[in-house]
């Protein structure tokens, strides 16, 4: 009977020490947890994995390439891309559509401009359909598209090549600080 009471207590003591312990690591396992819940609000840095797609068509996505990285809150990604990121943490995936009025605009039929063909480079045949780069007033790429070429002019469309679309987009948040 000793060695039974001998084991039992080595048992118990190391049962109730356990359970001294169980509070100290669940409380850290919370703390883990509310730290993992870190959400996208303005001022985060955050990571995402996007496609961008058109009429069910991809036109982009960053799925085997770097996240798209951006700080929440600071205009550099479209507003309707933002507000529905807004409140997702990592690991949280998403589907969602962007109207055109959140997105990159209504199609203005005031920047459809004629520009003569002496403005565009030497080097440069545009035909209808084809996309040029221009620069903004920051210095900033803008793409253009070629709608008609004539004699002496070519009719470019200045909207954005998605103004007037309709965006949808998967999205995964990788990362939120």
């Amino acid at each position: 009977m000793k060695t039974k009471k001998m084991i039992m207590c080595p048992i118990l003591a190391g049962l109730v020490a356990g359970l001294s312990i169980f509070p100290a690591l669940s409380g850290g396992a919370e703390k883990v947890k509310k730290e993992a819940a870190v959400v996208v609000v303005s001022g985060k840095s955050v990571k995402v994995h996007y496609t961008l797609k058109v009429g069910g068509k991809v036109l982009e996505t960053s799925i085997g390439r770097n996240p798209l990285q951006f700080t929440a809150g600071s205009r550099q990604v479209i507003p309707g891309f933002e507000k529905a990121i807004m409140g997702m943490k990592a690991g949280e995936k998403k589907s969602f559509k962007v109207n055109p009025e959140q997105g990159y605009g209504l199609e203005d039929p005031k920047a459809i401009k004629s520009v003569p063909k002496s403005q565009i480079p030497p080097d440069v045949k545009p035909k209808a359909g084809m996309i040029l780069d221009t620069k903004g007033k920051q210095g900033q790429r803008v793409p253009v598209k070629v709608v008609e070429v004539k004699k002496d002019v070519v009719i470019i469309n200045f909207n954005h090549p998605l103004a007037g679309k309709t965006l949808s987009y998967d999205v995964e948040v990788i990362e939120v600080k």
